[in-house]
């Protein structure tokens, strides 16, 4: 479709034809999700730059206040809105820390991950690269959090320095249990820690949710308060999304690697272990982390009969046709 040439304020037709406070495809399939998530997660965009990022936020800014620029086109709204949603946070509209998006997901999971996986046998390498995980963690967890509510540096430092603690702990633990064992068994080490690190780094990068809810709304946007039950659920489903988003590339590989370090490349070659790695991980993380994201839709749901007591009274009251609510998950 084409829009006329010049700024034009729109009617209510035209405003309500193309609907970007929504994804494009529906959100009500998994297929539907998996597009939205492969769009917004293309590590392409992360070379996009300040001025394209701004441009984008001007179209969206612009349309949603009625007014288009010269010449849009719907594939180029819907282009600019997916540019916005990898870079400017859903809650508090922020451009997001570039290391935070789900966009650099791919590339600076399959460069940590990789070596996670390769300088696993010694106490420094384990600490090292457990560490500089949970650092990039846990920025990826403040970054994608759910609500506009900030953090205290406090309640920062603890979450990571409890995050980071728990899981160089069990990668040591079954380091060290493991060396007795066979060399596949230990290679699989590094996804025990980085599971139980996300049980303990999500929960506590998101701890103000937990103690004072997150925001929800009905199915109009209209904000209705903030739940402590649908932060425990929106928390818990971005859990088990990130723990099955590292599997393939933290399980698939070590197979893959324990046959060819009998071969007589790798044996000639020893340093290309790394390389190889790490393009495995990537290979496995470019179809896993779109896929796992789109797991539990991005807007979830919840009966208003399962939220606080209080707050079910409150919503009965203001607003008694609402029988359903909703809120942003968090990725």
């Amino acid at each position: 479709m084409l829009f006329r040439t010049v700024p034009i304020t729109m009617t209510t037709e035209i405003s309500t034809f193309i609907n970007i406070k929504e994804p494009r495809w529906d959100q009500g399939t998994f297929m539907g999700r998996a597009k939205h998530f492969f769009t917004v997660t293309d590590p392409r965009n992360v070379l996009l730059t300040n001025e394209q990022l701004e441009n984008a936020n001007k179209v969206i800014s612009d349309y949603r206040q009625g007014v288009m620029s010269p010449g849009l086109t719907e594939d180029e709204l819907w282009r600019a809105k997916y540019i916005f949603d990898s870079a400017f946070h859903p809650d508090t509209g922020e451009k997001m820390i570039l290391i935070g998006r789900m966009s650099a997901q791919v590339p600076m999971n399959m460069t940590i991950t990789g070596c996670m996986m390769t300088f696993y046998r010694t106490t420094p390498a384990v600490v090292l690269w457990q560490w500089i995980n949970q650092s990039f963690n846990a920025i990826v967890n403040y970054t994608n959090r759910s609500g506009d509510a900030p953090l205290s540096v406090n309640q920062l430092g603890t979450a990571y320095v409890s995050a980071t603690t728990g899981a160089v702990a069990t990668a040591l633990g079954l380091n060290a249990l493991t060396k007795h064992i066979s060399p596949l068994v230990g290679r699989l080490v590094p996804f025990a820690a980085v599971a139980a690190a996300n049980c303990i780094n999500i929960p506590l990068m998101r701890q103000r949710e937990l103690k004072h809810g997150i925001p929800i709304t009905d199915e109009n946007d209209n904000r209705l308060g903030e739940s402590t039950t649908a932060a425990k659920q929106a928390i818990s489903q971005v859990v088990v999304s990130r723990i099955l988003m590292a599997s393939p590339g933290m399980a698939i590989p070590p197979f893959l690697m324990n046959t060819l370090e009998k071969k007589a490349f790798l044996k000639k070659f020893p340093w290309m272990s790394a390389p190889i790695q790490v393009v495995l991980v990537g290979f496995c993380l470019v179809f896993a982390t779109p896929l796992c994201c789109a797991l539990f839709p991005q807007k979830s749901s919840m009966s208003v009969s399962r939220l606080e007591p209080d707050l079910q009274e409150k919503i009965r009251v203001s607003h008694p046709g609402v029988e359903r609510i909703y809120f942003n998950k968090g990725l």
